[in-house]
């Protein structure tokens, strides 16, 4: 079991040469530039990562601490939870 949202079966993802991507809801027909570390994180729940388990691909993708690396995850999960974008694990 993990703590992070599951991406919504309803949201597809796309990523661009670069990292950088985008989020299609294909319910409200909205979408959401994503940079690098977001598409990262994006790519990390689809596999179903624990926040702990993303945070050390993030630090090891970038050269960030792990407590920069885990404010930026609670942002942008916060973010994607507001846009309706994940929910919860079931």
């Amino acid at each position: 079991m993990t703590d992070t949202p599951a991406p919504h079966e309803h949201v597809v993802a796309t990523e661009f040469e670069g990292g950088e991507g985008v989020l299609v809801d294909l319910n409200s027909k909205s979408y959401y530039q994503l940079n690098e570390t977001a598409m990262l994180v994006w790519r990390c729940l689809e596999r179903g990562l624990s926040s702990e388990e993303i945070v050390r691909e993030m630090t090891a993708a970038y050269d960030v601490t792990p407590d920069h690396a885990a404010g930026s995850l609670a942002r942008l999960l916060d973010s994607l939870q507001a846009h309706k974008l994940v929910a919860p694990r079931p």
